[in-house]
């Protein structure tokens, strides 16, 4: 049975309490041990935890039976620690994006008192990873793997990141910054690697089966899958009933170098790419309405459903093709498929 959210929440408290065990060790003033405290909480807990639980389930999955305490509690610390990680980036994305809610909440630099201190807290919540890592898995085979895993991915990330920000910046709108080489590189980098590839990863290190082949086949299929996931996101952003999404899409409306826009640029009659370059990324209900209208002109809709039968054949094909000789469990990818296909949130 994969776990639950109330299960891998069960484990959070007690990492809270060692990160303050350590900050005790250098007397760190209690208003400062109380403000990382809550800057802790508010910012990785709320979330549905996909990314940490994933490493829970990939251990079940390969053990092939439920995990014992000890087990559970230790991959699910794994999975935490990319929950973490996410944190960090969340609070920075959102200054550098001026974004104004996350998670049904104001963001944290937004919140009463916090301000630019946020960026502080980002960098401290990202320190938290490495003082519990250190406390859980120093004297584990693969405690090195985990660092250099953990500190790949995050510059990783952060190179999507720069190319996300200079390809499509909110005030500086021009469509000719955008193209799918430079959308894969954006997404494999910013979503695939520490969404999909960094979970089952940490979970074979773990093991102790993340041997060099097993790693290329988890690269080579599951960093596909994050980039159909994202195409995913692009497409349900623009095509899915708000109600259902929990969300009102505004990828247009931000400029952002979405899938869509970037279909629409390679299909575009000369009529049609002037009502995008008039109209995309304005903050403008008119202007978005336009675009959309545009998207449907194209039947954007039956393009992606194309793109998603296909993308999905070929990792279909690959997960059939893995070779198990070394440990690895193709239920692991299955699974992952399984929670991503045909979403509708």
């Amino acid at each position: 049975m994969p776990t639950t959210l109330k299960e891998f929440e069960s484990v959070w408290p007690q990492l809270v309490e060692d990160v303050k065990k350590q900050c005790n060790a250098y007397g760190l003033p209690k208003n400062a041990l109380d403000w990382l405290e809550k800057s802790l909480n508010v910012n990785t807990v709320g979330g549905k935890c996909n990314r940490g639980m994933s490493v829970v389930d990939t251990t079940s999955l390969q053990l092939g039976r439920p995990l014992d305490k000890k087990e559970y509690f230790e991959s699910a610390a794994l999975g935490w620690f990319i929950e973490l990680l996410q944190a960090f980036f969340l609070v920075t994305d959102d200054i550098m994006d001026a974004s104004k809610t996350r998670r049904g909440q104001p963001c944290w630099y937004l919140q009463p008192g916090v301000g630019m201190i946020a960026i502080n807290d980002a960098i401290t919540i990202e320190g938290c990873i490495y003082v519990l890592l250190k406390k859980y898995f120093k004297t584990h085979p693969q405690y090195a793997d985990f660092m250099e895993l953990f500190h790949d991915t995050t510059f990783q990330t952060e190179l999507g990141q720069t190319c996300d920000l200079l390809t499509a910046p909110e005030d500086d709108i021009d469509l000719n910054c955008f193209s799918l080489e430079k959308y894969s590189f954006i997404v494999i980098f910013k979503t695939a690697y520490y969404s999909f590839y960094l979970p089952v990863a940490l979970s074979l290190m773990y093991l102790g089966i993340a041997t060099p082949k097993n790693l290329q086949t988890c690269h080579d299929i599951l960093i596909p899958m994050g980039e159909y996931f994202q195409v995913q996101d692009d497409y349900l952003d623009n095509f899915a009933d708000p109600e259902t999404l929990g969300k009102i899409g505004t990828d247009i409306m931000d400029n952002k170098c979405s899938w869509l826009v970037n279909q629409a640029l390679k299909i575009a009659t000369p009529e049609q790419r002037k009502v995008l370059d008039d109209n995309y990324g304005q903050k403008n209900k008119d202007c978005e309405a336009r675009v959309k209208k545009v998207y449907d002109e194209m039947k954007l809709d039956q393009i992606y459903h194309e793109y998603e039968e296909k993308r999905v054949g070929e990792i279909r094909k690959m997960i059939d093709n893995v070779d198990t000789s070394e440990g690895l469990k193709k239920e692991v990818f299955e699974e992952f498929l399984r929670k991503i296909y045909k979403r509708s949130k």
